[in-house]
């Protein structure tokens, strides 16, 4: 039978950028008492352990509070020894991981750390390594989401200045149809299938499971236009002369919405490429010579895209973690990378 690990993600006390770096945890600001930074495993995360001790598994509980304490989990899903010293997932594991989600963040925090585990630095690339990948296949996790009202909440925060995205499919367990219900996840878990995924690798270090939405708005919520260099592969959908009112770089459809235009068209999380939009606004004349604004979506598939801002700060959420964007900044797909237990 197997070991398995329930870990929830709580703020870091000794490491301020634990957890994924600036915010994928629980909010510094959080009050102290606040359920999904306590200790004390929740209601979703009990049910779900007594689901799998029921069935013989061994369950332990771990609250991480930062990147290392995330890492000493994740060194359970270790394979034997290389020969070159690599760590290396073990695909024939008996220790299977349950990450207790409040956000996509958090779930991204933790695939960040599992690819800094597991992904070779360029010098030492195995000849065992796919072509069209800089990492092995990533273990299986299950995806336990703490609050099932977060299905239809693509996990903004509230007050962003970003442009918002109502008809969103949700967070992302939401959308790839994962179970919701604990014991629903403890049967994935061990007797459901694995299913692989892709994922986003960008040049700053991080991961990106869902997308990426680049684009400001003002406090009525109107998107406001800035510049930048969009290219996927070879294909430019700007130069950086257009004003653009967004730009989604998109592995999933979290993100495939924006005040009602429709930028992704077919996002899908496993069919190894990465589709990017951008929604550049147009002036054009009416048969009675008005003048009326529409707004132009530009599309381009591809394994690569960068954008490079033309102004000095671009702000952007990437998985529901909000940034900004002062320099060029380039994704990859990592075509099946990572993987989830599901029905």
């Amino acid at each position: 039978m197997y070991d398995v690990v329930m870990l929830t993600l709580a703020r870091g006390e000794e490491d301020s950028t634990g957890c994924g770096a600036g915010g994928d945890c629980c909010s510094p600001t959080a009050p102290a008492g606040r359920a999904d930074c306590a200790d004390t495993p929740r209601v979703p995360v009990l049910a779900c352990a007594d689901a799998l001790t029921s069935r013989g598994a061994r369950v332990e509980f771990v609250t991480a509070r930062s990147d290392r304490e995330i890492d000493a989990v994740l060194a359970r899903l270790d394979g034997p020894p290389r020969l070159d010293g690599l760590d290396w997932p073990d695909p024939d594991g008996k220790t299977r991981l349950v990450v207790a989600t409040a956000s996509d963040a958090q779930l991204r925090a933790v695939m960040r750390r599992l690819v800094r585990r597991y992904a070779p630095p360029p010098s030492r690339r195995p000849a065992d390594l796919a072509d069209n990948r800089t990492l092995p296949d990533l273990p299986a996790i299950g995806v336990l989401p703490l609050d099932p009202s977060r299905s239809g909440d693509p996990g903004r925060p509230t007050g962003s200045r970003l442009p918002s995205a109502p008809e969103s499919p949700g967070d992302l367990a939401g959308q790839l149809g994962l179970p919701r219900d604990p014991a629903a996840v403890a049967a994935a878990l061990l007797d459901g299938r694995v299913r692989r995924l892709d994922l986003l690798r960008n040049d700053a270090g991080s991961v990106t499971l869902d997308g990426a939405l680049l684009g400001a708005a003002n406090e009525a919520g109107t998107p406001l236009a800035w510049r930048g260099r969009v290219e996927v592969d070879d294909t430019v959908l700007t130069g950086g002369d257009d004003p653009l009112l967004a730009c989604v770089v998109g592995n999933a459809g979290g993100y495939a919405e924006l005040t009602g235009v429709r930028l992704l068209s077919t996002a899908d999380p496993a069919d190894g490429a990465v589709e990017v939009a951008v929604a550049v606004p147009v002036l054009a004349r009416s048969r009675w010579g008005r003048r009326t604004m529409r707004i132009e979506v530009r599309r381009a598939r591809g394994r690569a895209v960068a954008v490079t801002p033309r102004d000095p700060e671009v702000p952007f959420l990437d998985d529901g973690v909000p940034g900004t964007l002062s320099r060029k900044r380039s994704w990859w797909i990592e075509p099946g990378a990572w993987a989830v237990y599901d029905r």
